[in-house]
């Protein structure tokens, strides 16, 4: 540091004023900011030559460039000058700044993650968080329904979920068939359909007993998740579909009873 001090020989004559702009580029921000510190108070005004123009000096430099450290931790504009001022408070916005950035980075790690995921998967870019490996096997309504559920449940739900829709992803055929079915669809299809799914809808019952009252699961309010899947599927999804689901659920429900009741008079 004095090394590089002693190298520069300064005399009166060199002493010069700078302009805004002389000020934006050694700092390297631009004039408009430097304008937006003016206007917040974080920067001081310097004096003007006799044409108008400002003259800034040494201390509007070094001035700048603590505004733009601290800019660049992160540190809110409303905050620096308290930070910056050594306030009793500073140490405190610090680690609270220090939790923010961590909180940040982590969703920035998921978000490449998630990125990987859906480059390695060739999966759509919208695919929900944790579904790129199955979201290729997704209809664009069941993917939007997966949307909607990831705000009302937590993440040990909706790991209960992918599974499900990785198990469901072996009855291609079936659900392709379902995913396509008209709505005027005739009974003799929807109850093929219904007969068809059942025996995995069983077994995600057996597998994952929250199903038999989904609402005890959410995270969010019972009555605006209930309302909010309601208009969700009725919108996305045809009569005749919706049809075959509520058939395959009763299908289901009564395979599960039949099992428990074959298991209470074997014992």
């Amino acid at each position: 540091m004095n090394e590089a001090k002693a190298t520069f020989h300064v005399t009166e004559e060199q002493h010069m004023a700078w302009s805004t702009r002389d000020l934006a580029e050694m700092a390297g921000t631009t004039v408009n900011t430097i304008r937006h510190y003016h206007r917040l108070g974080l920067l001081e005004e310097p004096e003007r030559r006799y044409n108008g123009y400002k003259q800034y000096g040494v201390r509007h430099l070094v001035s700048l460039l603590r505004i733009r450290r601290m800019a660049d931790m992160g540190v809110p504009l409303s905050q620096i000058d308290a930070v910056s001022s050594g306030a009793e408070s500073a140490p405190d916005a610090l680690r609270e700044l220090d939790v923010e950035l961590a909180a940040s980075m982590e969703r920035l790690r998921r978000a490449r993650d998630d990125i990987a995921a859906i480059l390695s998967e060739h999966s759509p870019a919208d695919a929900p968080a944790g579904f790129a490996s199955v979201a290729s096997d997704l209809s664009e309504p069941d993917r939007s329904m997966i949307h909607i559920y990831s705000q009302f449940y937590d993440e040990a739900t909706m790991a209960d979920l992918r599974r499900m829709v990785e198990v469901d992803a072996d009855a291609g055929a079936v659900n392709h068939e379902v995913d396509t079915l008209p709505a005027d669809a005739d009974e003799a299809t929807r109850q093929r359909l219904a007969e068809q799914l059942a025996p995995s809808f069983a077994q995600n019952l057996i597998d994952f007993p929250w199903l038999s009252d989904p609402l005890a699961n959410l995270s969010k309010s019972k009555l605006v998740a209930q309302r909010t899947f309601i208009e969700a599927l009725s919108e996305l999804y045809n009569p005749a579909q919706l049809d075959v689901y509520a058939r395959a659920g009763a299908l289901a429900q009564a395979i599960v009873e039949a099992a428990r009741s074959s298991s209470d008079d074997a014992e």
